[in-house]
């Protein structure tokens, strides 16, 4: 069994603390650079695609919609405030969506919209949209947008002005949903935009070099499904996964946990979650790496255009110590 982990922003920051399992893996193995991208970037390179990443076709197709050659795009819900003379997006994680408050958010917006906008939510804070045509979209994610003006990203081209105004007519929606009064009454930050990233139709040609894919990120399930593969549930830990695991394969795991809490500058939430992850997967995956159940173990960072190569008998490399991961940064 070759176990590939894939663990964006793991070398964004540092907790202070030692990570042994982590850091041996690391400090033992080969390590590859190549050129540093984004984790959707990352991911649909792996499975044979090139260009921009139709996060909205494969987050529909992760939901069991068939996207067909429509246009889709994420229309991800998210919270603009103002800061002094900036407009900036909280994304989610900084507020909690309940999946009623996501469908009658949808309802209403695609009654607003009906015939130009149809809105899914693949996940109560991840929409997809199917258009009725190109809107110009070249927005990164709202993980990546995290405090940042929005007003330094806006749609290119000739459909430039058509995007505002759907957005500007989403915002009114939104601002009058009785959702959003009830949240605010609540004291929680009103659902009062949405976020369009990721414009593009399914694409073709996309294969799997994996036999199992554990993820609950909607966009690399979309790409499991396009490949023909079948995406399942991210597990508990790598002792709960490797239970039921096949003897041989490939499989590619997706520990996306890093990514939030760095975009909202949580440093005691990150560090947590990096213990988490030496706990739940990287001491696990290890032991089984000395036992022979694990044949390989990579360790892929895709921010960082790092990746490491780890077998059995590297283990015994002893005079390469192991590292923090501010070495690594």
């Amino acid at each position: 069994m070759h176990c590939e982990l894939v663990v964006p922003a793991l070398f964004a920051a540092s907790s202070g603390e030692r990570f042994p399992a982590l850091e041996l893996l690391l400090g033992r193995g080969r390590e590859m650079h190549e050129e540093s991208c984004g984790m959707e970037n990352w991911l649909a390179g792996r499975f044979g695609l090139e260009g921009d990443v139709p996060a909205g076709a494969l987050s529909a197709l992760a939901r069991g919609i068939a996207p067909g050659d429509a246009l889709w795009a994420r229309a991800d819900p998210v919270h603009l405030h103002l800061a002094r003379d900036r407009l900036i997006l909280a994304p989610h994680g900084a507020f909690q969506v309940a999946p009623a408050e996501a469908e009658a958010l949808c309802d209403a917006l695609n009654r607003h919209f009906a015939g130009s906008l149809e809105l899914h939510p693949a996940l109560p804070h991840a929409w997809c949209a199917k258009l009725d045509g190109p809107l110009g979209l070249a927005a990164p994610s709202p993980l990546e947008m995290a405090g940042r003006d929005v007003e330094l990203v806006v749609p290119r081209g000739k459909a430039a002005g058509r995007a505002q105004r759907l957005l500007n007519e989403a915002q009114m929606v939104l601002h009058a949903h009785p959702a959003n009064e009830a949240r605010e009454a609540r004291g929680e930050p009103a659902l009062n935009s949405l976020w369009l990233w990721g414009e593009g139709a399914l694409p073709a040609g996309a294969s799997s070099p994996w036999h199992a894919v554990l993820c609950d990120d909607p966009v690399l399930a979309g790409l499991a499904r396009s490949a023909g593969a079948r995406p399942r549930a991210l597990p508990r830990s790598g002792a709960q996964w490797l239970e039921s695991a096949p003897e041989e394969g490939r499989a590619l795991i997706l520990l996306d946990g890093l990514r939030l809490p760095l975009a909202l500058a949580q440093e005691a939430e990150y560090g947590a979650c990096l213990e988490d992850l030496e706990r739940d997967w990287f001491a696990p995956l290890l032991a089984a790496l000395r036992a022979g159940r694990v044949g390989m173990v990579s360790v892929h960072v895709p921010e960082a255009g790092a990746s490491f190569e780890t077998i059995r008998a590297d283990l015994r490399r002893f005079w390469r110590r192991a590292k923090g991961l501010e070495a690594y940064a």
